[in-house]
């Protein structure tokens, strides 16, 4: 027999590194940035509570300085969220409402155990750009790979990219261009491979980049069409015509796009339907769904099969029009998820809707809360909805209308949750809540 020594190391030398991380069940996922691990909103957990209140399964519940519509992104134990901390006005001073208004953007890492901050760094310091009411000082999502963790943010009138390591140490700062936008500024930057990917679209000469994700350098650029602005975060799927080839598919500027996401080569386009976007799409059955927009809200099912322009042919499988959809079917802010066979998206006035993915067919619709702008999440086979209010409805996936549960906190949630070993992280108004089973 060996000896016992040497059975436990050959014991952890076989052991998935999940193994080794904490009490966290083999599965769990990390949430590296903008709606998770697949960048659709769905999880693959297990064990989280779907039941919370301002006491009940919350297992910590921490201030976060400043105001801030960004999601948490999850690696280990860390936790990260960006902010921006307002500079106060003088006091006694008449207000001047033409002056600019300045303050901090701020980066922080959370240990995920307990809640304390571990580092917490001052990112861009200074004036602050124009924004749409609803829209934040910083509303993009950090992403990170474990290692390192990259933000964005606009530092008016040019985009800015930062990347820090992991223990709060400052690695590289690029500007990749102007973002000229009388909104603001939300999208979030995504992983692939080795780039970090931006959405650069503006009320000017538009684009979308790729930078090396270790040295900030520029690997690819391409021209974007229509100069109008959009708040998207791109999503990555498998191409399925093109054996290899990752997609990158943006909705914006007036049109849908897929790109090649190693080479930034344009495949194919669909122009329209409509001027504006914020959501991002997802993916399910081959189906791409898209819910947009301004000034007309319009619900598509596209194939990402095609070649060139693709307006109004057969890679178009259906389409809901805005005269259909009004305000109620269909969302501007809010982005959809996929599952089982179905699409969900909740409207930005608080209206959930199933439809079959293949067909586009409605089969039910009801209203929520009054106002949404946070993006659902899918867990266990359930939406988690938060609203505005603070409620977050908890409604079956599935092609029957059932609501489960309604969860007050007692705070206005703008921000998407974010999903990870067995818990729901939730950015309130003014906290960060960790929602999870009390431990044994």
């Amino acid at each position: 027999m060996r000896p016992l020594a040497t059975l436990v190391t050959a014991l952890l030398v076989t052991l998935s590194p999940c193994h080794l991380v904490t009490l966290s069940p083999c599965h769990a996922e990390e949430w590296p940035g903008w709606r998770g691990p697949r960048g659709d909103g769905t999880s693959l957990e297990s064990g989280v509570p779907l039941e919370w209140g301002p006491k009940k399964n919350v297992r910590w519940k921490v201030a976060i300085p400043g105001i801030g519509h960004s999601s948490p992104a999850i690696w280990g134990d860390r936790v990260f969220v960006t902010t921006c901390i307002e500079d106060e006005r003088p006091k006694g001073k008449k207000l001047d409402k033409k002056a600019p208004r300045t303050g901090k953007r701020v980066l922080l890492c959370l240990d995920r155990r307990t809640g304390t901050v571990t580092w917490q760094r001052t990112i861009l310091s200074g004036k602050l750009e124009p924004k749409h009411p609803l829209n934040s000082f910083a509303s993009g999502t950090p992403v990170t790979d474990g290692t390192h963790v990259w933000v964005s943010f606009l530092d008016d009138p040019d985009m800015r990219v930062y990347c820090y390591d992991v223990a709060g140490n400052k690695v590289w700062e690029k500007s990749p261009g102007k973002l000229l936008s009388v909104h603001g500024f939300c999208t979030s930057p995504i992983l692939h491979k080795n780039l970090l990917i931006l959405n650069g679209d503006q009320d000017a000469r538009a684009y979308l980049v790729a930078l090396d994700k270790k040295t900030g350098a520029e690997r690819w650029r391409a021209d974007r069409p229509n100069r109008t602005r959009s708040y998207c975060t791109p999503i990555l799927i498998p191409d399925p015509k093109r054996p290899g080839v990752t997609q990158l598919v943006l909705s914006g500027s007036k049109c849908v796009t897929g790109y090649n996401a190693d080479t930034g080569d344009l495949l194919w386009i669909h122009r329209g339907p409509t001027e504006q976007y914020v959501a991002s799409l997802v993916y399910l059955d081959g189906v791409l769904f898209l819910t947009t927009g301004f000034p007309h809200r319009h619900l598509m099912g596209i194939s990402p099969e095609g070649e060139g322009d693709v307006t109004g042919s057969k890679h178009v499988r259906w389409h809901i029009p805005h005269k259909i959809n009004r305000d109620h079917g269909a969302s501007y802010v809010p982005s959809p998820l996929g599952h089982d066979g179905h699409f969900f998206v909740v409207s930005d006035a608080g209206y959930l809707s199933c439809l079959e993915a293949k067909t586009g067919k409605r089969l039910w619709m009801r209203q929520l809360g009054t106002r949404h702008s946070a993006s659902p999440v899918l867990v266990q086979g359930h939406l988690v909805v938060p609203d505005d209010d603070g409620i977050t409805w908890v409604v079956k996936a599935g092609p029957a209308f059932e609501v489960v549960h309604k969860n007050v906190l007692g705070e206005a949630i703008f921000a998407s949750p974010a999903v990870s070993r067995g818990q729901l992280f939730l950015r309130g108004e003014k906290h960060l809540y960790c929602i999870g089973r009390a431990r044994n």
